[in-house]
């Protein structure tokens, strides 16, 4: 058994169960997608989330797997390919969580002209490499149902593809295969401080009922998203990357239409505005763009409502109102600040910094929903020197976990979900609280009724302390670290 250097003299063994090769701090997709990859490959793995699996930006996006049809505007060609090719991986590799969808751009005075949108596309349609949805086209939006809930004077336009999907569903499959990899995923557990001791970072978490655990790491892996300059500081640690903190937020309204595709509205502005359809019975509109200085609980302000309704209401016959809105989100977006004027134009790249003058950290700024999977394989990519013995990259045609869970069943809590599925949430996908299934785990926080929410918060009370999430499943195989440090 190989001893590791600890303080004072004094030494542990290498096999102990607290001393991982990573330390993911962070429970987005990024976060989990660096910890499944990593588990993967063969390294031990501990992630640890302040709060519920994408309980922040990853479950408030606008839920779509897309090239990024705007950023070509801005000369992202990089970004954009590299995304269009990450939705081919997707759409096979999670063909029950992304789902293809057409998006119709109308075309009007006083925007940005024809040539220039019949460019872009074209630049979409082929980079990426090889694709397998619909090319973009012309329409005639004239009459149809395409054409229905436009306004009269809208006469042409055009349809293009991307993807959609549940956003926090997909982050959760991430975590439930890192686990069945071996990864420890710990949620509601913050990291308190982390200090380079030797050839090993220690770390001090604690989790929300105020237990504490000491843990060792070769590496400390930091995914915060809008928190990572504050994980930096618990580290002892500066940065010269540095973020910018942007706001947005969607709106849900009852269906605006009977079809199944979705617009991308050209506003005022210069920014665009999606109309999708959502959860059968709704439409998801968003987003907004706003700068902020704390990420800690953003809020929808009335003012944001009324940009939405109305940067609609351009375009279609009726505007939804205010009063229409259903459910709202607001979730803040950490962009890498790369000196842009606007956040419009803030690029949705991802960048990474190194620090290895003792045991590394790597901090990652920016990134996307979309490109999540090519940045796990890149930020692994960093720390190859530190980390000998890690296997080759794999999940590129690695199928994510089924989330079949809810049944077809009425269920105490909501159209299928009874106490069996409940528990199954608690014990397999790391679900505490009524809002981390009906809003993350599912979307049947739409429909379900006070009572029902009632119920439901009751049932979790009395099981929180039987089955709570588990942080590696049964099945998971053991793990040891790839070597002690020399």
């Amino acid at each position: 058994m190989g001893w590791l250097p600890g303080r004072r003299g004094r030494s542990y063994p290498a096999e102990m169960s607290d001393f991982f090769d990573l330390l993911v701090v962070g429970g987005g997709i990024n976060g989990v997608g660096i910890a499944r990859d990593a588990a993967g490959r063969g390294l031990k793995v501990l992630l640890c989330e302040k709060g519920d699996l994408a309980g922040a930006t990853s479950s408030a996006s606008s839920k779509m797997i897309h090239g990024g049809l705007r950023y070509l505007e801005h000369g992202a060609f990089r970004l954009v390919r590299e995304s269009l090719a990450e939705r081919e991986v997707l759409l096979r590799t999670a063909p029950h969580l992304v789902r293809p969808m057409r998006f119709v751009l109308p075309h009007g005075k006083g925007q940005r002209p024809r040539w220039m949108l019949r460019t872009g596309l074209f630049f979409y349609d082929r980079l990426g490499g090889a694709r397998s949805l619909p090319a973009s086209a012309a329409v005639d939006l004239r009459d149809g149902p395409l054409a229905a809930p436009l306004r009269d004077e809208v006469r042409d336009g055009f349809v293009y593809s991307d993807c959609v999907v549940d956003d926090a569903r997909l982050t959760v499959a991430n975590a439930r295969d890192a686990a069945r990899h071996g990864a420890e995923i710990l949620t509601h557990t913050a990291l308190v401080s982390a200090n380079r001791d030797g050839e090993i970072w220690r770390a001090a978490l604690q989790a929300e009922d105020g237990t504490k655990r000491e843990v060792a790491a070769r590496i400390l892996v930091n995914v915060a998203g809008p928190w990572v300059s504050d994980v930096l500081r618990r580290a002892g640690l500066t940065s010269r990357a540095q973020l910018r903190l942007d706001k947005g937020t969607h709106i849900v309204v009852k269906r605006l239409y009977p079809h199944d595709h979705a617009y991308l509205l050209q506003n005022e502005d210069r920014r665009v505005v999606f109309a999708i359809p959502f959860e059968r019975d709704y439409t998801l509109i968003g987003t907004t763009e706003l700068a902020v200085d704390n990420p800690e609980a953003p809020q929808v302000t009335p003012q944001e409502i009324d940009y939405l309704c109305r940067a609609v209401g351009l375009w279609f016959k009726r505007a939804p109102d205010p009063a229409d809105v259903v459910w709202s989100y607001a979730g803040v977006r950490p962009l890498y600040d790369d000196g842009s004027k606007n956040a419009s134009a803030t690029s949705r790249d991802y960048v990474f910094e190194l620090d290895d003058s003792g045991p590394p950290a790597l901090s990652v700024f920016g990134g996307k929903l979309t490109t999540y999977r090519r940045l796990a394989e890149q930020a692994l990519a960093q720390l190859t020197s530190h980390l000998p013995g890690m296997g080759p990259p794999w999940t590129r045609a690695a199928p994510l976990p089924s989330d079949d869970f809810l049944a077809s069943t009425d269920g105490e809590f909501g159209p299928g979900l009874g106490r069996a599925e409940v528990e199954w949430l608690m014990r397999e996908e790391w679900a505490r609280s009524a809002e981390d299934i009906l809003w993350r785990r599912s979307k049947l926080g739409l429909i379900a009724l006070p009572e029902q929410v009632a119920a439901l918060e009751r049932l979790l009370a009395s099981k929180r302390f039987k089955c709570g999430g588990t942080s590696v499943p049964p099945s998971a195989p053991a793990r040891s670290p790839t070597r002690p440090p020399n």
